[in-house]
C-alpha cells in the first residue's frame, strides 16, 4: 500500500509542478528549479508517520481512513470554504443546491476551530429557532465543537427530519451563552418569493442562490408587473442574510437589470479561472429605480449581485456592511462520488475592488433597529373642549383609503430597514427615474 502511494504521489506532482512554472518567468531561473524538485524529504516524513499510525495507533485504523483523513488534511489549512467531500457530503451539497435537505438551514463557516453562523436561511429550523448571523456555534449536544472539524460539525448539524439537536451559542450581545433546542426538518426553500409592499412598489425576497434563482427572479418580476396592472414605480431586492450559492444565478439576476457593462470578473492560477461577465443588452424594468438591502449575513454570490448593481449606478445598496466572502469555489468531482471543493478564484466588482474580508459597504447605512411607539402625555384636545362642536358621522373615500395604507405601513415599520427602503424608492420617483442610478 504505501510503495502504490508514494508512487501516486511521485507521479502526480510532477502534474502540479508543470502548472506552477506558468506562473514563473524567464528571470526567476533559480525559483523554477526549486518548485519544479520533488519534496523527497516530506514524502519520507509522511510515509513515516503513516506507517507509525497505522501500526501504533491505539486503535485500527484503515488505509483508506488514514489517506481519507490525509486528503482533508490538505484543504483543511487553506481557508474555511476548500474541503473534501465524502460521498455523503457531495449528496448534500448537490441537495442544496436544488433547495432540499435534511437538517437545520443555515450556512456555515469554520472560525478558529468552532462554527460561525453566517446566516439562517427563511423559515428553516434554525431562523424560528432564533440563531442569528455571526452567532458562534460551540457546542452541539453538549460536545465541544474545537477540535471536531468543519465537515464532522456540519455532518452533525445535518439529519433526519425529526431528531432534535442542542445548539450551545456565543453571541456578542449576550452576557453569556445561548442554548438552542432545534427540530430538524425537510429543508424545502423557496429561494424567491415576492409582494407589492403598496401599489407600484414592489419587493422581492431571495434566500440564496440555487440552480433556478436566475429564471424564478425574471418571473417574480413579471408576476409582480402584471398583479399591479401597470409598470412599476420601483422595487426592493431583499438579500438579507442572503449566504450565497451558485454564481451563475447571480450573474442572471444582475444582468436582468444591467443592459450594459462588466457585472463582476474573477481571477485565479488557472487559465480557467480568469473570467470576465458582461451584460447582455436590456433591463427588464427599463431604468426603474431599485434599492438592494444587504446586511452582515450577506456573502458571496449576493455580494456579487449588490456590487454589479453599485458599480454600475444601477441600485443603491441599503442597509449595514456584507461579509466579505470574494473568493470563488469550484467542485471537482473525484469519483465514486467523492469531491473536492476547492477555492480557485478571487472575484472583483466591476470597478476592480476585491471585497475579500471586506465586504460591500452600503450607500447608505441604515441599523436594523426596535421601533417603539413613543408615548407622550395626554393634550388637551378640541373634543376635550366644553361646548365643543360635534363632527360629522361620514366617512370620505380618502379616509378609507387613508386607513388602509396606514395598517400597511404598520406592518413595515417592524422591519425599519425595509421601511426605509420603501421611503427611499418613492423618493427615487418623485425626483424622476434616474435619481437612483446617481
Amino acid at each position: 500500500m504505501l510503495r502504490r502511494l508514494i508512487l501516486t504521489i511521485l507521479l502526480l506532482l510532477p502534474l502540479c509542478s508543470q502548472s506552477q512554472t506558468l506562473l514563473v518567468t524567464a528571470d526567476d531561473g533559480a525559483a523554477k528549479d526549486s518548485e519544479t524538485r520533488l519534496p523527497l524529504k516530506e514524502l519520507r516524513t509522511f510515509t513515516q508517520v503513516f506507517e507509525q499510525i497505522r501500526l501504533g495507533y491505539v486503535e485500527e485504523v484503515t488505509d483508506t481512513e488514514l489517506l481519507e483523513n490525509a486528503i482533508a488534511g490538505l484543504l483543511t489549512g487553506l481557508d474555511p470554504h476548500s474541503t473534501y467531500l465524502k460521498a455523503d457530503d457531495y449528496g448534500d451539497l448537490q441537495e442544496n443546491a436544488t433547495g432540499e435537505y435534511g437538517g437545520l438551514g443555515m450556512e456555515v463557516a469554520g472560525d478558529g476551530g468552532l462554527i460561525r453562523v453566517i446566516s439562517p436561511i427563511d423559515d428553516t429550523p434554525a431562523d424560528k429557532a432564533g440563531i442569528e448571523a455571526g452567532d458562534l456555534i460551540i457546542e452541539m449536544d453538549g460536545s465541544p465543537i474545537r477540535g471536531m472539524g468543519l465537515q464532522k460539525a456540519i455532518d452533525k448539524l445535518r439529519g433526519e427530519k425529526g431528531t432534535n439537536i442542542e445548539l450551545t451559542v456565543y453571541r456578542e450581545s449576550e452576557d453569556g451563552p445561548l442554548t438552542f433546542d432545534i427540530t430538524r426538518d425537510i429543508i424545502q426553500i423557496s429561494a424567491v418569493r415576492s409582494r407589492l409592499l403598496e401599489p407600484n412598489y414592489g419587493y422581492v425576497r431571495i434566500a440564496q442562490f440555487q440552480v433556478s434563482s436566475g429564471e424564478d427572479f425574471i418571473a417574480e418580476i413579471s408576476h409582480l408587473q402584471a398583479s399591479n396592472d401597470a409598470p412599476l414605480n420601483g422595487l426592493i431586492i431583499d438579500l438579507r442574510n442572503n449566504p450565497g450559492g451558485l454564481v451563475p444565478a447571480s450573474i442572471t439576476i444582475a444582468d436582468a437589470l444591467v443592459d450594459s457593462g462588466t457585472l463582476v470578473y474573477t481571477e485565479g492560477r488557472l487559465p480557467s479561472a480568469n473570467r470576465r461577465f458582461e451584460a447582455d443588452s436590456g433591463d427588464i424594468l427599463n431604468g426603474v429605480p431599485v434599492v438592494v438591502l444587504i446586511n452582515g449575513g450577506s456573502a458571496s454570490a449576493s455580494e456579487i449581485v449588490a456590487g454589479a448593481l453599485q458599480d454600475n449606478h444601477r441600485a443603491a445598496i441599503v442597509g449595514t456592511q456584507s461579509f466579505g466572502k470574494g473568493s470563488v469555489q469550484t467542485v471537482m468531482p473525484l469519483g465514486d462520488g467523492r469531491a473536492v471543493k476547492l477555492t480557485t478564484a478571487r472575484y472583483f466588482t466591476p470597478s476592480g475592488r476585491s471585497i475579500q474580508a471586506e465586504g460591500i459597504v452600503p450607500d447608505i447605512t441604515i441599523e436594523r433597529a426596535e421601533i417603539r411607539p413613543y408615548t407622550t402625555p395626554d393634550r388637551v384636545k378640541e373634543a376635550d373642549l366644553d361646548g365643543h362642536l360635534e363632527a360629522e358621522d361620514t366617512v370620505s373615500e380618502a379616509s378609507a383609503s387613508e386607513a388602509e395604507t396606514t395598517d400597511k405601513t404598520e406592518s413595515l415599520i417592524d422591519d425599519n430597514q425595509l421601511y426605509e427602503a420603501l421611503n427611499l424608492l418613492k423618493g427615487f420617483h418623485l425626483l424622476g427615474n434616474n435619481a437612483a442610478q446617481k
